[in-house]
């Protein structure tokens, strides 16, 4: 069990605070900027994903011999 599980989630958490956003009050090339600065993030996150995926298929080899 995590802290999340016992005090629920941050309301400082910056992903929160980008979910709740009105996008209402932005223009069309905000909102494609915005797209593209998520795009980006995106990204990084799958990158960071397969990096440690295939750190870790790397260790469990490796302790495997």
């Amino acid at each position: 069990m995590d802290l999340d599980d016992i005090l629920g989630p941050r309301p400082d958490d910056p992903l929160n605070a980008l979910l709740r956003e009105d996008l209402d009050r932005l223009s069309v090339a905000e909102l494609e900027a915005r797209v593209a600065a998520l795009d980006g993030e995106i990204a990084r996150c799958r990158r960071k994903i397969e990096y440690a995926v295939n750190h870790r298929a790397s260790a469990d080899a490796l302790f495997r011999k």
